[in-house]
């Protein structure tokens, strides 16, 4: 049996950049080099995959739409499958201003009537050729240079009226029956993106009013998208205190909304992610569009910047399997570099991947740890403790360290040690006592390696 790896927590990194930086030194340029590694996982996980993008009016109104349509470009140029769907609201809004008339709403709907439809459709039209435009720039020295994304959109959405309701006729206000799923998936095969706006069209010719989000949910649902990626003013489900949940079941929207608690355009917008997860959506963001770079963070970084609506929790802490070994290498090959861990080889770790518990999320491992076990002696030694930096500091050391005692303790040993050359003070915060080599089980004493002096830690279970 080769000599495992000795257990290390390493020390908190500065945080990764948000986006790449400009390469300018040697520390920049590392830098630049770890950012691109980070992302490169999801990259693969993302490639081919479907995003609808949920665009309010709003984002617009407030001069954010050249970047964000940056980033769709970048998405596609990586490979992924995009439908955009735009709102109106606030220009809709503004085009009955301009007319003297007074915006009517019902329930969170806007009662459609003649002179309103008009201003639907002049907002929709406007907004649909700024967003072709912005899709069509190809500046040098910008990032649409050399970019050539081709935008389709048409009649794709088959709508039929709201109706009366509560005594409210909402006129030419309609819910989405249909979406033109064959034409839509012939525009992203022929490597284009489609872009929606929110209006239908009914089999005898009428034009109806939607909202962006009863679109967009239903889109997803047709395509069975990969993800329903909605930009919110809010940005997110709020807590009581304020802050933003970052991850929320099923289950919790659900009690959520029951509970009747959260702001009508908050309930709104979580009803319709709600629904596309429903539908078969794997995945639903809301995130916020007065973020620059919102989407990019939302979807290259392990916590992201809004909240993700999943069937359920997706963080898993679990023992590793064969698949796991790839992630694993990963995560403890840069500890190995530096000389934190103990180098091992990739058969090691799939002869002994049995031994490892991994903390996965979303399909990336984030952290892992081994146990290897002494029965003869009642003792098990806790090897390969790593946590992916951008998550340190969030306790994943510590859950960890958690399982591995509670597998010892079910295999029947009394004492867990670990060997370590830089993270002494964490493991004795923790119920460890510093030991002598002589102290290890004598199987494992000799293969310690007297060059490294790794330090001696044994906690009683």
């Amino acid at each position: 049996m080769n000599t495992p790896a000795a257990a290390a927590v390493p020390p908190d990194p500065a945080p990764l950049p948000a986006a790449a930086p400009p390469v300018r030194g040697p520390s920049e340029a590392q830098q630049f080099v770890v950012w691109l590694r980070a992302v490169a996982p999801y990259i693969h996980a993302f490639r081919g995959k479907t995003f609808v993008v949920a665009v309010p009016g709003e984002l617009i109104q407030a001069g954010r739409l050249n970047p964000l349509v940056q980033d769709l470009s970048l998405l596609h140029a990586m490979g992924m499958r995009i439908v955009v769907v735009h709102g109106s609201r606030p220009q809709v809004d503004e085009q009955l201003r301009l007319r003297g008339v007074q915006s009517q709403y019902a329930e969170g709907l806007r009662i459609t009537d003649p002179v309103a439809l008009e201003c639907v459709k002049e907002a929709s039209g406007e907004i649909r050729l700024d967003i072709e435009a912005a899709f069509s720039q190809g500046l040098p020295n910008t990032p649409m240079a050399h970019s050539a994304v081709r935008v389709v959109s048409g009649n794709l959405v088959t709508a039929r009226p709201v109706g009366i309701v509560d005594g409210a006729d909402y006129q030419h206000t309609g819910l989405v029956r249909k979406i033109d799923v064959q034409t839509i998936r012939f525009a992203l095969n022929g490597g284009a993106i489609v872009l929606l706006s929110p209006l239908g069209y009914s089999p005898t010719g009428e034009a109806f009013n939607l909202t962006m989000e009863d679109v967009a949910a239903h889109t997803a649902i047709a395509l069975d998208a990969d993800k329903l990626i909605i930009l919110t003013e809010a940005g997110g489900i709020a807590r009581h205190d304020g802050s933003l949940l970052g991850e929320i079941s099923e289950a919790d929207a659900k009690r959520l909304l029951r509970e009747d608690s959260l702001p009508a355009d908050a309930a709104f917008t979580l009803r319709h992610a709600l629904q596309a997860c429903e539908g078969g959506v794997a995945r639903a963001h809301i995130i916020p569009f007065n973020l620059d770079g919102s989407v990019l963070l939302e979807l290259f970084q392990h916590d992201g910047v809004g909240t993700m609506l999943v069937e359920e929790t997706l963080e898993a802490l679990r023992e590793a399997g064969p698949d796991d070994v790839g992630g694993i290498l990963a995560l403890i090959s840069p500890l190995e570099t530096d000389g934190t861990l103990v180098k091992r080889d990739r058969g090691l770790i799939e002869r002994e991947v049995e031994n490892f518990t991994v903390i996965e999320h979303d399909g990336v491992i984030f952290g892992c740890a081994a146990l290897y076990s002494f029965p003869e002696d009642g003792i098990g030694e806790m090897a390969c403790l790593a946590v992916n930096p951008q998550v340190q500091s969030r306790g994943d050391g510590e859950r960890l360290l958690q399982r591995i005692e509670q597998r010892a303790r079910a295999a029947g040993l009394k004492r867990l040690f670990v060997l370590t050359t830089r993270t002494m003070h964490w493991f004795l915060k923790r119920g460890f006592v510093l030991a002598s080599v002589d102290q290890l089980p004598m199987a494992r004493q000799s293969m310690y390696n007297w060059q490294r002096k790794s330090q001696v830690l044994i906690k009683q279970l």
